[in-house]
């Protein structure tokens, strides 16, 4: 020990990050909290005729999302406790997922009659 140790108490700081399914689905699916995330809309409006609505399935069956008419959508991920949920918005070849519960928001690309999240490759149920 040094003369410096022997003056500085143990000012050792243990830090510790608790995140909520919601919050690691996010992280899975390529979403960053937001800090001044609020709800898309607080009526979501309704989406007809997009070629976005419907259920989405990756090859591997691990991620699963469905976008309604409504524009709410409801999200799985295989070993997630909590299923995510909340509004979304078409904006040309992308989509905004906005989280309810946690106000975290991921983007999801359109890609010619496939959807891409957090580099999960999704396609269309059916």
């Amino acid at each position: 020990m040094t003369p410096l140790d022997d003056a500085w108490p143990d000012t050792t700081v243990r830090e510790a990050t608790v995140l909520d399914a919601t919050a690691l689905l996010a992280i899975a699916m390529g979403g960053a909290a937001d800090p001044g995330a609020r709800p898309l809309s607080k009526r979501p409006k309704v989406v007809t005729g997009a070629a976005v609505t419907g259920a989405w399935r990756s090859p591997d069956g691990v991620v699963r999302l469905q976008l309604r008419t409504d524009g709410t959508y409801a999200g799985e991920v295989a070993g997630r406790r909590r299923p995510a949920r909340g509004t979304y918005q078409i904006d040309g070849a992308s989509v905004l997922l906005h989280d309810d519960d946690s106000g975290l928001n991921t983007p999801v690309t359109v890609h010619e009659g496939e959807l891409e999240m957090a580099g999960h490759r999704l396609l269309p149920v059916g």
